[in-house]
């Protein structure tokens, strides 16, 4: 009899270290996560998210991985935003200017020289006004973390030096998804085509199209200067790009959990803007180097190019509220005035 009583102890205390071990193996399995970004893995975006993995997976302990996905491979911005809100995609990193088609105050940071540097923009961006245009994704199935920097955005194309508002007339000119860029070139006398940034290239070597406009940093990285002769230095809209995460999958998370990828996507942030700052003010000199040819628009013409959009402000003040507008210009007067 006790014979079978240790026995039968053994059994159970066998069965319940099997349990435990069970459960510890699925406490510790890793949460995979699929971070999908546009440009190539040697670009400011994908040296980015790579610190941004690495800051995860050491924070949680290897309990959470991310698997960077770059070159558009998950697809456009576009369609990765509806993987999100699907919850077929944990998480992406991708222009504000594709998501105003989802959330209407991302048009924002679409406004013609709405900022005069980067000192303004990260003010902003990372202040109260950045955060109310954040937290209007939460409505639409999406949670905003950070902002990352893309960048002042800049003319490109292969008919002629862009020097004054007249040169722009009867460029077929690509721009994001959007219809504020739409109406903006449109304003300023281009042909605007819409167009996925995954089919540029192809469409600037085809002829498809004459320009486009990026900053710095995507133009060099994505290699336009094989396909565009001019740059012209136009710094038009200053563009940022936004961290989302898929609010089906973000819901389904510890605060822990969470805490680890707010964290790592502030020092992301942090090494993205440093990163890119640095970066632009070689990738000047580098596109000079391969043979673009480069001119700057004087003060004075973009003036013109200024006033030429005050319809077009107008009519984003509308679409964005006027209290966030108003909101944004106070504190841009006050940044202003602390000189």
């Amino acid at each position: 009899m006790k014979l079978f009583r240790r026995s039968l102890m053994a059994a159970l205390t066998v069965a319940a270290l099997a349990s435990t071990g069970a459960a510890f193996a699925q406490d510790f399995k890793p949460r995979l996560i699929r971070f999908g970004y546009g440009l190539n893995e040697q670009s400011n975006q994908g040296r980015a998210a790579k610190v941004f993995a690495e800051a995860v997976e050491k924070a949680s302990g290897g309990k959470m991985k991310v698997r960077a996905i770059g070159a558009a491979a998950l697809g456009p911005d576009t369609q990765m935003q509806q993987a999100l809100i699907g919850g077929a995609q944990e998480m992406m990193v991708g222009s504000t200017a594709t998501l105003v088609g989802i959330t209407a105050e991302m048009a924002l940071w679409d406004t013609p020289f709405l900022f005069n540097n980067t000192r303004e923009a990260d003010a902003v961006l990372d202040g109260p006004v950045g955060q109310k245009v954040l937290d209007k994704l939460q409505e639409k199935g999406l949670v905003g973390l950070v902002y990352w920097e893309n960048g002042f955005r800049n003319l490109t194309n292969s008919k002629r030096p862009v020097g004054k508002l007249e040169d722009l007339n009867g460029i077929k000119l690509r721009v994001m998804q959007n219809n504020v860029f739409l109406e903006s070139f449109k304003t300023l006398g281009a042909n605007a085509v819409p167009l996925p940034f995954s089919e540029l290239f192809s469409a600037m070597e085809t002829n498809t199209v004459d320009g486009q406009e990026n900053p710095y940093n995507t133009i060099l990285s994505s290699k336009f200067y094989e396909v565009q002769k001019y740059l012209s230095v136009t710094n038009h809209v200053y563009s940022p790009w936004v961290l989302l995460v898929s609010k089906k999958w973000w819901d389904g998370l510890s605060a822990a959990e969470k805490k680890v990828l707010q964290d790592a996507a502030r020092l992301s942030r942090d090494f993205e803007r440093k990163d890119t700052r640095e970066e632009a003010g070689r990738a000047l000199a580098d596109l000079k180097a391969k043979g673009m040819q480069i001119n700057e628009l004087s003060p004075a013409e973009s003036a013109r190019m200024r006033d030429k959009l005050t319809k077009v402000n107008a009519s984003i003040a509308t679409q964005v509220g006027m209290d966030l507008w108003r909101d944004t210009q106070a504190e841009l007067a006050k940044l202003r005035g602390q000189k």
